[in-house]
């Protein structure tokens, strides 16, 4: 007779499910809660310690972790060894493990939940067993989820429960129990912070460090300040990742996730000035990220501004001065080198997306004109400046710049000509020198003729659209300088 052993914290289904497996002629095997529910609705079904011939202790911290058990489930019944050595000791294979953990994770968000009631509800029996049938999947079926029961009886009836669909249900398992073991040590990790609250008062948030790296939000050094919000979190590192993009002294001014300025210079100072005169209205209360050293001279210009978050490479000791006489502004010291190989990662419902980051890099010759007119030395600057600014605007974006700072930005519009109407509108200054760029291509000449009308004398897109002619015959209408680049970036 086959055998099946059931323990579950969560008895959805399970006594039908039990007396279905009853029908089709297994022995059921069972502990604590789950046994006393399969009991209560008059099916059949044993203790797991008359497999083990062992009773449960230490408050059932110790119930299946047993040869019996797990020789059973583990046995690789095409080595005549293994049945062989099961024989000898007197165990009987187990053909099926249904397991669901203990609510770990539903424990530890009650904010009262004390480190004991956590522990408590780490499983393990529940884990090795699950991992163990996994791991033997071509002989013992797995199942911790409870959705999966109806399926699995239908495959029993129709004798279709197949090696096929044993192999997918140990994925299921291995997923399973790296969630579980990852929010266990999100829970009791000592680098997960605590924030306030979320990107509003009625969500929770904490923040979770994975790398200690003096280049990394992470691992900065805070020299004043209340501590971090989730918000400026989010704010600080965008402001990084696009500030550490640029050699010469660069200054990028951050609002809810977007570049409101960006300015470049000879020395940190005039590239903070250009960025302030970028959008001196949106810069308040936002992020402000450099990538030189704060010196007396800027902090003076910094502490006229309020800001939420200053970043750097590091300040004088007569900038801090300056700048620790404001009560809640924080200053956090970050390294400027690059952070490698690094990923993103976004959650959705039920899972979440892993990317590289967007590093690619394009340089001047890998560009390419299409259009009749060439730009102009200046325009070149401020095609090149615009394009970089590009990669850290949400889609659709427009940047329009010259060579010094960003003069318009329009981000995150459901159509191209609506960010570049925004970033248009929004100018502090249009002339023969300030470019527009597009993080995508464009699917109609609509952007093109709109810039043209604006003044704009110089477009730098991706290409790759079909109706790239179109724009390119816009151009040479308006006497347009386009660069394409063969390069998107899309930002979500």
């Amino acid at each position: 007779m086959k055998k099946a052993i059931l323990s579950v914290s969560d008895k959805t289904g399970i006594e039908d499910f039990a007396k279905a497996l009853v029908e089709q002629g297994f022995a059921l095997f069972s502990t604590g809660g789950t046994l006393r529910a399969i009991e209560a609705a008059g099916i059949p079904v044993a203790s797991v310690s008359d497999l083990t011939h062992f009773d449960e202790i230490m408050d059932g911290r110790v119930k299946t972790l047993h040869p019996a058990v797990h020789g059973g489930i583990l046995a690789d019944r095409d080595k005549q060894e293994h049945l062989d050595q099961l024989k000898a000791q007197h165990i009987d294979l187990i053909d099926m493990v249904v397991v669901n953990l203990y609510p770990f994770q539903k424990t530890v968000a009650n904010p009262n939940v004390t480190e004991a009631d956590a522990i408590e509800n780490i499983d393990i029996g529940g884990p090795t067993m699950l991992r163990a049938a996994a791991k033997n999947f071509k002989h013992v079926t797995t199942i911790v989820h409870s959705e999966d029961y109806e399926e699995v009886i239908q495959r029993l009836k129709n004798n279709t429960l197949d090696e096929a669909y044993r192999k997918s249900l140990m994925l299921k398992v291995f997923k399973h129990t790296n969630e579980y073991d990852q929010a266990i040590v999100a829970h009791f990790d000592e680098n997960k912070e605590s924030l306030r609250y979320g990107e509003n008062p009625q969500q929770s948030a904490y923040f979770v460090r994975t790398s200690e790296a003096k280049n990394t939000l992470a691992g900065a050094k805070q020299h004043h300040g209340k501590p971090l919000s989730y918000n400026n979190i989010k704010d600080a590192d965008a402001a990084l990742t696009l500030v550490k993009r640029f050699e010469q002294p660069a200054a990028v001014a951050v609002k809810h996730m977007n570049p409101c300025g960006v300015g470049i210079g000879e020395d940190i100072e005039v590239a903070f000035e250009h960025a302030f005169q970028a959008d001196s209205t949106s810069i308040f209360g936002g992020i402000v990220a450099l990538n030189r050293p704060v010196t007396r001279a800027l902090a003076e210009q910094l502490h006229g501004i309020f800001l939420e978050v200053v970043i750097a490479p590091a300040f004088e000791a007569d900038a801090l001065e300056v700048l620790t006489q404001k009560k809640n502004i924080r200053l956090l010291e970050i390294e400027m080198t690059p952070v490698e190989d690094e990923q993103e990662f976004v959650s959705v419902s039920g899972g979440y997306l892993v990317q590289d980051k967007d590093t690619q890099v394009s340089s001047r010759s890998e560009m390419n004109v299409v259009t009749e007119t060439e730009p102009t030395e200046q325009q070149w600057d401020a095609l090149v400046l615009g394009w970089e600014v590009a990669k850290a605007v949400k889609s659709n974006a427009i940047v329009l710049a010259n060579g010094h700072q960003t003069v318009g930005i329009g981000a995150g519009q459901m159509n191209r000509v609506g960010a570049a109407e925004i970033a248009i509108n929004h100018a502090i200054e249009m002339n023969d020198n300030v470019a527009l760029a597009s993080d995508g291509f464009f699917p109609m000449d609509d952007t093109v003729e709109l810039a043209a009308k604006a003044g704009i004398k110089a477009i730098i897109q991706p290409g790759g659209s079909i109706k790239d002619q179109d724009s390119i015959d816009m151009a040479n209408r308006y006497g347009i300088a386009m660069v394409t680049t063969g390069v998107r970036h899309f930002k979500h």
